[in-house]
């Protein structure tokens, strides 16, 4: 994920994103019309954003079940010297493993926080959890199952775009 520019954001820009969230795919000429612009200043709104890095990237979103990914995992990561040589050598480990679908340092009693989704409990040992243990800068993995889930990959809550 790149680094986002500082640009500031208006409310046409709060707009399209807003769109953009709900549906990658809608036509340029469809936003336009949406947030209340002509189909070309809307082009290079989107552009500058892609640009700034605001726009990261465009995903689908797929049914992880329907695709045989039915755990979810949530491994509390506690790392056994706090370094940045150490911290870095783990985040590298993790961007390697495609189970890992989110990585996040957290304050608390855990270092990190990662999401890991795998067909069964079985993957998640044999891939994931002997994976991490490898890596001599672990000292302690927690592990959470979701037993089912309600909302995922939802959009960001934007600020609210005022019609006045």
């Amino acid at each position: 994920m790149q680094n986002s520019a500082k640009i500031a954001l208006d409310a046409i820009d709060l707009k399209i994103l807003a769109e953009l969230q709900a549906d990658a795919r809608i036509p340029n000429i469809v936003l336009a019309e949406k947030v209340g612009l002509s189909p070309s200043p809307c082009s290079r709104r989107v552009k500058l954003l892609e640009q700034a890095g605001v726009l990261a990237s465009y995903r689908a979103l797929v049914d992880r079940a329907a695709v045989g990914l039915a755990v979810t995992a949530f491994a509390f990561i506690r790392v056994e010297r706090h370094s940045r040589d150490n911290a870095e050598s783990f985040i590298a480990a993790v961007q390697t493993m495609p189970e890992v679908v989110a990585c996040h340092l957290v304050s608390g009693d855990s270092d990190f926080l990662l999401e890991v989704v795998v067909p069964d409990i079985a993957s998640y040992e044999a891939s994931v959890l002997r994976g991490l243990l490898a890596l001599p800068t672990v000292r302690d993995i927690r592990t959470s199952f979701a037993m089912r889930s309600y909302k995922l990959s939802g959009p960001l809550p934007l600020p609210a775009v005022s019609n006045g």
